[in-house]
């Protein structure tokens, strides 16, 4: 999806001829701007201001949804555990400052960054907080859930009508890659023109770049060949020629302007250029992550390069996370193992590269970089372990033109829930990116009923501005890499085949790191038991996992009770609603075919189950079935394993449109034997080897997003 040219184009869109005369002065490329927000309206002592108009450029990364301030530039390790999280603070390179440990690479890169930490709206609501961050103004209107042609304008749609790129003027403004949307089709208000006209909205391509076959289809003149797309613009070029004959108006000329533009966007090599990033070698792309939001930040190193002004990369929405408790940024469940799983190594990877990327390349001292979304989190975790909204205080980063690295600027008390120094607000963002491309922020523009508005009221943040870092010291930071891997997209369950050195731990395990729990007991090789166990056997280049009883060396009779399971569990990651569909590789297996089918398949019920988790500790006993399937593998010879497949398939939805689906504390996955004969069953060794289980040989997890409803706004 692309959209270049603007919704209308004549004068009963609201623009005054006055106005119309002051863009008419556009060229043919629409380069020569008015400069009514220039240097001449500037004091002398701004004029001094050597960041002025430093930045050429910006990249806004958008982090909808609200990331948590604790988790990510602003830890409290000595607040109380229900405010301080599970994560701990680490060193980044700059003496002082701390990140949470999800961050490790950006810590490493802290000389670069200028933290806030006292940004302000008090403002809980995603739309009317989000219009603010993006657009420097406190929302007015009658709804901020809606877009309205009264909207104030989006920051970038200022900057590509008076601070255009010279390059490519068509593509001033990108935004990246869909729109802001809430839940199903709720478009909130601050991303178009607004007030000021469609033609100033940012210029939207939607894809995902992350795919082998991303395009730009609307780059490509559908079905016209080149020789004939340009005799069309020839008998154009005759037609307007002979309209300006008849009439000079500034219309015309606007309409010139735009049918050039839209002419050379789509004829354009270079504009297809910026976009091919199948073009990028593959430690390149990987350095940024193999995911959506990676390579859009890829995407928007590469169209800064082009000539692009403004880049914004909005994160994108995933797989069925419309209408669930914890999409995008949003956490309010499950916020520790979110973040730990995906939000973080996304974040953390991307951002990183990005910064790296462009300092390596020479861009970054023209390049500003802002990281921010619409507020924070709640400084208590709230009953399904997760953080809700939060507008009186939040923080964001900034690198890049103009910015100098290495502080942290304001502060949040000891909970991080209020502003402790330096209140900052959205205005005083807008106003400093303004500062830094040239705009002056104290200048106006005239709205289509010919009102002179301010750009903004507030000031920039002088103290984040500079040439140099604001200090010389470094240190060693204490992050680690490895603590935050790569984010797959792909990856559901941590160790699907078991080939870990230790694949299994004890049910009572930590919830964190995911991986596989067994039990009631995790059998060595020389230990009998009914439990799991780790083995090779018949499998000589392949780990799997037995659950059953092996009782061989047991100097005393091993009772099994009815309703005891032995159970493999692990939990889902970042579960959101939708189709899931378990497959479990299974075989049996033991001392010989009769006890198999005499004593295991008699006595026990092998099971495959979605389930619930009902306690913050995340006990696999402790746990509510959603789904559940028995199934009987057949026996197999220690030497001649062949593994069946065993399929759970479940879709999870609310029955109401609109209305969310929680997994509470998080989802599950479980391959369960259980006794499920009515009487004690005692085993004995006696003469020879006495052994029945299933093998499990692997589990893998698909899933298939929910799709959005886009009839469904509330």
């Amino acid at each position: 999806m692309f959209s270049l040219q603007d919704r209308q184009f004549k004068l009963c869109d609201g623009l005054s001829r006055r106005e119309l005369m002051r863009i008419g002065g556009l060229g043919a490329l629409g380069v020569s701007l008015p400069s009514l927000l220039e240097a001449a309206s500037r004091t002398k002592a701004e004029s001094r201001d050597v960041s002025f108009g430093r930045a050429k450029n910006v990249i806004f990364l958008y982090l909808a949804g609200g990331p948590p301030q604790h988790e990510t530039f602003d830890p409290k390790p000595n607040a109380p555990a229900e405010v301080r999280g599970p994560f701990n603070p680490i060193s980044t390179n700059i003496p002082g400052i701390q990140f949470c440990e999800l961050l490790p690479r950006t810590a490493a890169m802290a000389d670069k960054l200028a933290i806030v930490r006292s940004m302000a709206t008090d403002d809980n609501t995603h739309s009317s907080s989000s219009h603010w961050v993006l657009t420097g103004y406190k929302y007015q209107g009658p709804n901020p859930r809606t877009i309205q042609p009264t909207d104030w304008p989006y920051f970038g749609s200022i900057v590509k009508r008076y601070k255009p790129s010279e390059k490519l003027p068509a593509l001033s403004t990108v935004w990246l890659p869909d729109m802001m949307r809430l839940n199903e089709s709720v478009t909130p208000a601050g991303q178009t023109g607004g007030l000021m006209g469609a033609r100033w909205d940012p210029e939207r391509f939607v894809g995902d770049p992350s795919q082998p076959d991303y395009k730009i289809e609307g780059l490509v003149p559908r079905g016209i060949p080149p020789m004939r797309l340009q005799r069309r613009h020839a008998l154009l070029t005759q037609f307007r020629q002979h309209l300006r004959s008849a009439e000079t108006a500034a219309s015309i000329q606007l309409f010139d302007t735009y049918q050039q533009q839209a002419f050379d966007l789509m004829t354009s090599g270079k504009a297809q250029q910026a976009f091919a990033i199948q073009q990028e070698p593959d430690l390149v792309r990987e350095r940024y992550g193999k995911n959506r939001w990676g390579q859009c930040v890829l995407l928007a190193r590469r169209l800064i390069e082009s000539g692009v002004r403004v880049v914004h990369v909005q994160w994108p929405r995933e797989p069925g996370d419309n209408a669930v408790d914890n999409p995008l940024w949003d956490t309010h469940a499950q916020n520790p193992e979110r973040l730990e799983d995906v939000l973080c190594p996304m974040f953390d990877v991307g951002f990183s590269a990005l910064v790296e990327d462009l300092e390596q390349r020479g861009l970054l001292d023209e390049t500003l970089v802002v990281a921010i979304g619409e507020f924070g989190r709640t400084p208590k975790i709230n009953a399904k372990a997760g953080r809700d909204h939060w507008g009186p205080v939040f923080s964001f980063a900034m690198a890049g033109a103009g910015i100098s690295g290495g502080q942290v600027y304001g502060s949040s008390d000891r909970e991080g829930a209020y502003p402790k120094s330096d209140r900052v607000e959205p205005g005083n963002l807008t106003a400093t990116m303004f500062h830094l491309l040239g705009l002056d922020f104290r200048g106006t523009f005239t709205d289509p009923i010919g009102r002179e508005l301010s750009l903004t009221k507030r000031e920039p943040i002088y103290t984040l501005l500079g040439n140099e870092p604001a200090t010389e010291a470094r240190t060693e930071s204490t992050g680690d890499v490895a603590r935050v891997p790569v984010f797959d997209p792909d990856r559901l369950l941590v160790d699907p085949t078991f080939d870990a050195k230790e694949p299994l731990t004890p049910l009572t395990a930590p919830a964190r790191p995911k991986g596989w729990r067994a039990g009631p007991k995790i059998l060595s090789a020389n230990e009998s038991g009914f439990g799991a166990r780790a083995m090779r056997d018949g499998l000589p280049s392949t780990q799997h996992i037995a659950l059953g009883f092996d009782v061989s060396k047991a100097d005393a009779p091993v009772e099994i009770a009815n309703g005891t399971h032995c159970l493999l569990a692990q939990e889902v990651r970042s579960p959101f609603a939708g189709t899931f569909s378990m497959t479990v590789q299974a075989c049996g297996g033991g001392s010989s075919p009769e006890l198999y089918e005499q004593m295991f398949l008699k006595h026990f019920t092998c099971r495959l189950v979605f389930f619930q988790y009902t306690d913050k500790a995340k006990r696999p006993t402790e746990r509510s079935e959603l789904a559940t399937m028995t199934f009987t593998p057949k026996f197999c010879e220690g030497n001649t394993v062949a593994f069946e497949s065993f399929n759970l398939t479940r879709q999870f939805l609310n029955a109401t449109p609109g209305a969310n689906f929680s997994f509470g504390l998080g989802l599950g996955v479980a391959v369960i034997v259980a006794k499920t004969s009515p009487d004690t069953l005692q085993l004995r060794a006696e003469t020879a080897d006495v052994s029945a289980f299933i093998r499990v040989g692997e589990v893998s997890l698909q899933f298939g997003g929910k799709e959005r409803n886009e009839k469904v706004t509330v």
